[in-house]
């Protein structure tokens, strides 16, 4: 399903969950740190059920991620700081290293625009 075809609070949900999985977290890990029931945490994240802005403030605060980069992702400023922090993480690969994770990136993207292409 296309990014546009979601509502808000799936687009939102579905960004949590990524943020969650990438520092590989689990809904009762980020449930317990955040202070938000796991029945809770599991609907947010389906785009079945909104959320309070404290609920939000705790969930990012938890995450450690800009409410940016959940609400609006296609913001160049947030683009900018996605772009930043893949510098960071490059910054003292090895050209070996570098080539590796080149090869890495493209194949996991090449996997989910087929992925999108299925759904």
């Amino acid at each position: 399903m296309a990014e546009h075809d979601l509502s808000e609070n799936q687009l939102i949900g579905s960004r949590i969950r990524e943020a969650r999985l990438s520092r590989w977290m689990s809904q009762a890990d980020l449930a317990a740190k955040a202070n938000i029931s796991l029945p809770h945490i599991s609907n947010i994240e389906n785009g079945k059920a909104s959320m309070k802005l404290e609920s939000f403030i705790r969930i990012i605060e938890v995450l450690q991620v800009s409410a940016d980069s959940l609400l609006r992702p296609d913001v160049p400023e947030v683009r900018s700081l996605y772009q930043s922090e893949f510098d960071e993480l490059l910054a003292d690969c090895s050209p070996k290293e570098l080539d590796s994770i080149l090869k890495i990136v493209r194949e996991l993207k090449s996997t989910m625009a087929k992925r999108d292409d299925t759904i």
